[in-house]
């Protein structure tokens, strides 16, 4: 048997979505596709506009064998710790090829994360405080490799590689064409895929695009979006994140995780100067940061995220499980006598109090249940099952 591996977010789950699903039973076969998806929060420090529910229901009717979630201290984190916490996972429920989306698929996956992982050790310390981080990281890659990689899913792949090849976890790497347009490209009727966030954008400025959504959205997710009472956003959780930063002292602030170099004093200055949260990002931004940085460091604070809280969860080995076919479910069952991790189907008083394994995905599910007005997204729930 050979497994195969997926990472996602699918937020929403689209026909591009489906066509990578479709690529990944071309590879699989008979044998199981294992997806690791992001909760209710992703990797930008953004929400989810779809439940994880929602998504894993997507996911599984577009051929998934098992969906597992990716936690919340992986998920919302920059590209090579996201990779890593994903890449961990998915070695841990016996994958062995990983099939992944970039502009690029020619690149030779394996050699590139080899080579970045070895540049890496060399370039550990990026102490250039008029760039960020990301654009020295960047800098190094071009000038030791000869040539610039900067496409957004070109860059998590590089970092699935670099992971791959940390973790020693010997995945094989199998690399599809991304379809369809760049990401933030505004929608066009004609197009037959469309990138999510314009997908996104245009369902929280409540565009009348039913029938185009036909195109670009699986019946069955159309309906499920269709039928929310809102679009979770972050205009929607910002009047919540200035109260957070007016009633909090500077010095409980630099507790939250990634509050470094003052930035808790600046939060408390420019959130008296905002209104909405793309003039308080604006009002934040400098060039030590990118806007993914800060969106992720407001996300932690909303949302009471301490340093301590990721250190910790961070050693716990669980994989917790939204969904399964048949097929996945006889997987799941043959890999729990082998794996170092501990598998999780429901959440319980004993893994959800504040030292058990989903004490913080418990947490931060809170919050998008009171904003999305959606029942549970944790205690009560199992796991899908695919008939």
């Amino acid at each position: 048997m050979s497994v195969t591996g997926v990472i996602a977010e699918f937020n929403p789950f689209h026909s591009g979505h489906e066509f990578l699903m479709n690529q990944a039973r071309l590879v699989a076969q008979d044998d199981p596709i294992i997806v690791v998806m992001s909760g209710n929060y992703v990797q930008r420090g953004d929400i989810a506009i779809t439940d994880k529910w929602t998504r894993t229901d997507a996911a599984l009717a577009a051929g998934a064998d098992l969906v597992v979630e990716l936690p919340f201290h992986h998920a919302v984190q920059p590209a090579d710790r996201f990779a890593t916490g994903a890449i961990e996972i998915l070695a841990g429920l016996g994958v062995e090829t990983l099939v992944f989306g970039a502009e690029n698929a020619r690149l030779n996956f394996e050699s590139l994360g080899q080579k970045i992982s070895d540049i890496r050790q060399k370039s550990a310390d990026f102490s250039d405080y008029t760039q960020t981080y990301a654009a020295q990281y960047n800098d190094t890659i071009a000038n030791e490799l000869g040539y610039e990689v900067n496409r957004p899913n070109t860059l998590l792949a590089i970092a699935y590689s670099v992971a791959n090849v940390t973790l020693n976890t010997q995945l094989r790497m199998h690399p599809v064409r991304r379809l369809g347009v760049d990401h933030d490209q505004p929608l066009e009727k004609e197009q037959p895929v469309a990138s999510a966030s314009a997908i996104r954008k245009a369902l929280n400025q409540n565009q009348d695009l039913k029938e185009e959504f036909k195109n670009w959205l699986p019946q069955k997710e159309l309906s499920a979006i269709l039928a929310q009472p809102n679009f979770p956003d972050w205009e929607m959780l910002f009047p919540f994140l200035k109260y957070k930063i007016e009633s909090t002292s500077a010095t409980d602030l630099a507790q939250i995780y990634q509050m470094t170099e003052g930035l808790e004093n600046r939060m408390k200055q420019v959130i008296h100067q905002t209104d909405s949260f793309e003039e308080f990002l604006m009002a934040l931004k400098s060039k030590r940061y990118t806007y993914a940085r800060l969106r992720r460091l407001a996300l932690y604070c909303l949302l009471n995220i301490s340093d301590e809280q990721v250190r910790n969860f961070a050693k716990k080995k669980y994989i917790r499980v939204l969904g399964y076919s048949k097929l996945g479910r006889r997987h799941l069952k043959r890999v729990k006598k082998q794996t170092d991790f501990s598998i999780i189907s429901r959440v319980n008083k004993k893994n959800a109090n504040k030292d058990g394994e989903l004490a913080l995905e418990v947490q931060v599910d809170r919050l998008y249940e009171q904003i999305a007005k959606q029942t549970s997204q944790n205690f009560g729930r199992r796991p899908i099952e695919r008939k």
